[in-house]
């Protein structure tokens, strides 16, 4: 299942890189930017954070909150933030099911190959909590300079 614009984003709670645990209602009122990639601290996933941290301030000016979701254990996302000094919000979603009730786990290919795994995926969550944009299969290389276009900052 994919989301389309206009669909309730899917609620979740789930533990960041301290062992907090942060709910989408803690940004209610608020833009979430909210960008799902397969595993901390590989070339791909950390060029797309450092990508993110290197843009927040543009993306904050747009009132966009920057949230990234793996299935990696907050200690390897505390690891990740620390590498790459990550200043957003990392969570990790260990057995997948947010990740799977936004549509961002399930078969995707990889090197010709039909794979289950997670499907790099970003998504603009409204202020409402509604999918104001969803982006699947995105690259990990130039999608947050083409998300910047695409979205006007």
């Amino acid at each position: 299942m994919r989301l389309e614009p206009g669909d309730k984003a899917p609620a979740f709670a789930l533990l960041d890189d301290t062992g907090k645990t942060v709910k989408l209602s803690d940004f209610k009122g608020k833009s979430v930017l909210l960008y799902a990639y397969p595993a901390a601290m590989t070339p791909g996933c950390t060029k797309q954070a450092c990508d993110f941290r290197d843009n927040l301030k543009a993306f904050s000016k747009h009132d966009l909150v920057i949230i990234g979701i793996s299935p990696d254990k907050p200690e390897k996302l505390a690891k990740f933030r620390e590498h790459d000094d990550l200043t957003f919000t990392l969570l990790s979603d260990p057995d997948k099911s947010v990740l799977a009730s936004y549509g961002a786990f399930g078969e995707k290919m990889m090197y010709g190959k039909t794979v289950t795994g997670v499907i790099r995926s970003t998504f603009v969550i409204d202020a409402r909590g509604k999918i104001e944009h969803a982006f699947y299969n995105v690259k990990a290389t130039g999608h947050v300079a083409k998300l910047m276009r695409d979205l006007e900052i």
